[in-house]
């Protein structure tokens, strides 16, 4: 089974990236998603961070609003919490991944957004990075819900540049031409990778 990473900076498209390969036929594992269950369904998880951040818990689950102040502006703060998610997060992945290789599923994608910041494309046969201009992906950013120029610029300090994932990258999807464009960039890598999968 082929184990494909999808990357990409904050606003740069790869949560739709991510659908367009569910789309094509082809399981997605999604980390942020595992995050959010864990936050809200998982006592072990809620325990762990309660006793690290005790003003990030409220009624027994996670306060992702609460956190997010706690660990944006202080790196070791946020290296904390890593440390308490990370292992959580890979038991998820595993689990996953062995019910798609129970299933026979030839290639599956693995939607991590710090991949290359969490040494993650050592443990992926290909990588697939989701760009856009930086203007485009500052407008989309700062659209978002309680979003501000300072709080961008602490999680872009905490991510490998864009430049830099695009030189490491297997493949590059671009996702300035709109989602019909994306589609077709997607449907191609997908040809490709099925092409190098090893028989």
């Amino acid at each position: 089974m082929m184990l494909v990473g999808l990357t990409g900076s904050i606003g740069m498209g790869k949560t739709a990236t991510a659908k367009l390969f569910a789309e094509l036929g082809v399981p997605v594992y999604d980390a942020d998603a595992a995050v959010h269950e864990l936050y809200d369904k998982d006592p072990g998880a809620a325990e762990a961070i309660g006793a690290a951040f005790p003003g990030a818990i409220k009624g027994g689950v996670v306060d992702r609003a609460a956190l997010s102040k706690i660990v944006t502006d202080d790196p070791e703060a946020f290296k904390v919490l890593e440390g308490i998610i990370h292992p959580l997060v890979a038991k998820k992945q595993q689990d996953w991944l062995a019910a798609r290789r129970a299933e026979g599923t030839d290639l599956v994608v693995l939607d991590i957004p710090l991949l290359y910041e969490t040494g993650g494309e050592a443990r992926v046969d290909k990588v697939v990075v989701v760009s856009a201009p930086v203007e485009l992906q500052r407008g989309r950013v700062l659209e978002r819900e309680g979003m501000t120029e300072e709080k961008l610029a602490a999680i872009l300090a905490r991510q490998v540049p864009d430049e830099e994932k695009c030189k490491r990258a297997d493949y590059i999807v671009e996702t300035s031409g709109g989602l019909d464009n994306a589609r077709e960039q997607v449907r191609a890598v997908i040809r490709d990778l099925r092409r190098k999968i090893p028989s």
